[in-house]
């Protein structure tokens, strides 16, 4: 039953995939007019964090750097139905790579794989296309970590819209095994981490300074990338016209083993918040990014000691 809700709902979001892009934009345009004025999705959340990310900026640049947002956001929609049926050639038109050639030469003149480093920069769906730059007789494995969605129609849907062009969807839960089990085999790899997401708190590994506001951290990318020696990229993003946008590898080192504790998150962070101040509408502002706190952090370590203490006394 799943694998035929799954083959349904599959074959009608490539049906509507089928339709010209440009009116998948008028779609979008009127989804604008709904998300934004009428159901108003996340706009509190969206506004709060891009003025605690700008407190330079007054109300009028907020506003219309948040209105920009909501139109990419839309955008990106109707470009990941549309991606479902787009050939080769077609996504090429879309997302241009820059700085390939510096991954090419880490994996080939330094005989090393790659760790990117992505942040939620729109459209981030088109990445997925990278293996279609590269040689496919180099028998190099990319891929995307993600996490599996609850509904499985969904999920095989995002599956098979990240991996049609050669790239595999790696699970967050069995990232390092498949990782250490392709360094074991000596298989080249280049593989994206989308590492902006908020941790919980058992995955918490760092603090840090992000667009003005103390943030938790993920560390698991750079242990990974230092765990197998692999060289290190950040992939910044910009958008050059509507559907148009342009991928760039920044090289943040040869080898992550001989790097310290904690510098590849920081240079990350770094990296990404310039890219969103260059350009702020391409963020994902609708995450409560900033949800956790080193005050609740201690107010939830203070209740678990209040309940291991009476767990005690009523034992």
């Amino acid at each position: 039953m799943k694998s035929l809700s799954s083959r349904f709902s599959y074959g009608a979001w490539r049906t509507l995939s089928m339709l010209p892009l440009r009116l998948l934009y008028l779609v979008s345009n009127l989804a604008y007019y709904i998300v934004y004025y009428i159901v108003r999705y996340r706009r509190k959340v969206v506004r709060r964090n891009l003025c605690k990310s700008f407190p330079e900026k007054d109300m009028k640049e907020i506003v219309k750097i948040e209105k920009r947002f909501y139109r990419t956001f839309c955008d990106s929609m109707v470009e990941m139905v549309k991606i479902m049926s787009m050939d080769e050639n077609d996504v090429k038109k879309h997302l241009r790579f820059e700085g390939t050639e510096l991954v090419e030469k880490a994996l080939k003149e330094q005989d090393k794989s790659c760790v990117v480093y992505i942040g939620h920069n729109m459209n981030w769906e088109f990445i997925t296309s990278l293996p279609l730059h590269f040689n496919p007789e180099d028998n190099i494995v990319f891929g995307q970590i993600y996490h599996p969605l609850e509904n499985a129609s969904m999920d095989q849907l995002v599956i098979n819209l990240r991996e049609q062009y050669g790239s595999t969807c790696i699970s967050m839960s069995n990232t390092l095994r498949y990782i250490v089990s392709l360094t074991r085999k000596k298989r080249k790899f280049v593989i994206g981490f989308i590492a902006d997401q908020v941790p919980t708190w058992e995955s918490i590994g760092h603090w840090l300074d992000f667009m003005h506001q103390e943030t938790p951290v993920f560390t698991g990318t750079e242990k990974i990338a230092q765990r197998t020696a692999s060289a290190v990229f950040y992939m910044s993003m910009e958008q050059t016209a509507r559907g148009q946008y342009t991928a760039t590898f920044h090289k943040m080192c040869d080898d992550a083993s001989l790097t310290s504790e904690h510098e590849l998150t920081e240079q990350y962070f770094r990296m990404l918040e310039d890219n969103i101040r260059q350009h702020p509408h391409l963020w994902l502002w609708t995450h409560k990014r900033w949800k956790r706190t080193r005050q609740g952090m201690a107010e939830r370590e203070e209740r678990r000691k209040r309940e291991r203490a009476e767990k005690m006394k009523n034992n």
